[in-house]
């Protein structure tokens, strides 16, 4: 017999709750009391582990910066498949849009730990369509992954407000726009080549 997938420790158990308490319900509107409560634990063996809230808070969102996986499909494939994710998410009943823009949104700017990370992330997620927009040879690599990831933000803002998984799919057509108008041949199936030297 295989054996039993072990039981995570308290401290993952304690992040784990946390997260899932903070996504669906706010930050601000979660007590440590409330999470200690749901693990059936004191505060005391809480803050054994997490000193502060903050520093769970902290915790919480590096548990939630995660870079995208290495993929060996061609980057306009993985750049499209971006958005087609996003709509797989958006019906998920558990969405509630990016959890960095929301501890923003409910800390302020001025919680500089919470800002950094959420800056962290969302440069991560641009440099990776940027990364992609250079391989596939867009002369203006860094505007255009900018561009995209404002389509990324907007999709999500837009859902929220609307609850339809389709403002992913208007965003992925206005990123094949923006790859065709910088001269990326996209195809079907997402399949493209790189912008061919212009001739006089």
């Amino acid at each position: 017999m295989a054996p039993l997938p072990a039981k995570p420790d308290m401290k993952d158990r304690i992040l784990e709750t946390a997260d899932r308490l903070f996504y669906l319900q706010g930050i601000r509107a979660v007590g440590v009391d409330t999470i200690a409560a749901e693990i059936g634990i004191s505060k005391r063996t809480l803050y054994n582990h997490f000193p502060s809230k903050d520093a769970l808070i902290s915790a919480y969102l590096a548990r939630r910066f995660v870079q995208p996986r290495p993929s060996e499909k061609p980057p306009v494939e993985q750049i499209l498949g971006t958005f087609d994710a996003l709509e797989r998410r958006f019906a998920a009943k558990d969405f509630r849009g990016c959890p960095f823009v929301n501890a923003v949104a409910e800390l302020g700017s001025e919680d500089k730990s919470v800002r950094k990370i959420a800056i962290a992330f969302k440069e991560s997620r641009r440099l990776w369509f940027r990364d992609l927009l250079v391989q596939l040879g867009v002369p203006d690599a860094e505007g255009l992954a900018t561009q995209l990831a404002l389509l990324v933000d907007g999709s999500i803002a837009q859902d929220l407000v609307r609850n339809d998984p389709a403002m992913a799919r208007a965003a992925k057509a206005a990123a094949t726009v923006l790859l065709a108008n910088a001269g990326v041949q996209v195809g079907d199936g997402g399949a493209a080549q790189k912008p061919q030297a212009k001739t006089r």
